[in-house]
């Protein structure tokens, strides 16, 4: 099984793609990288080319799950979960289009189930990432090591989901 995890942004769009081994628990790195938007284009022509993107991304990895984090407004910031709500929007769009089984994970819930820590930060979420694939690099941006955290995450409900059927 597939799974893309996807960090929306309206200026990056961060993506990780995992591929999970018939043998064994850890998942293989497919792809990871970012979907760079025009900072100086209107909110709609960034959707527009988030649309088209990853579309053509989601054609080319074939994921059979997305991960998305789920919407989360900090009262002080308002106009960002706004904001990123459209950016959420156009993938849950993608994912329903072609019929990919979609998960939205809590942030807390991905910092956790990686560094043990529900409000870890940037650099410990990559540090995480980078130790739990055993990466040469850690990932850069931020925003792919956040995609392959949500990926990670949505893996590893599933397994334990697995897990718990089998024991039944």
């Amino acid at each position: 099984m597939r799974i893309i995890g996807i960090d929306p942004g309206l200026r990056l769009t961060g993506y990780g793609c995992l591929e999970m081994q018939r043998r064994g628990p850890d998942p293989r790195l497919v792809e990871a990288g970012i979907i760079r938007l025009d900072p100086l284009a209107s909110v709609a022509t960034r959707l527009v080319e988030l649309f088209r993107d990853l579309g053509s991304l989601l054609d080319q990895l074939r994921p059979q799950r997305i991960a998305v984090e789920k919407l989360y407004a900090h009262y002080a910031h308002p106009t960002t979960a706004i904001k990123m709500g459209h950016a959420r929007g156009v993938i849950l769009l993608a994912a329903e289009q072609r019929g990919i089984e979609l998960v939205e994970i809590g942030a807390t819930e991905i910092k956790k189930s990686l560094t043990g820590n529900g409000h870890a930060a940037k650099r410990q979420m990559q540090i995480a990432v980078q130790a739990c694939l055993c990466l040469r690099e850690m990932p850069h941006p931020p925003d792919v090591a956040d995609a392959i955290a949500i990926a990670l995450c949505s893996a590893r409900r599933g397994a334990a989901a697995a897990q718990a059927l089998a024991r039944t």
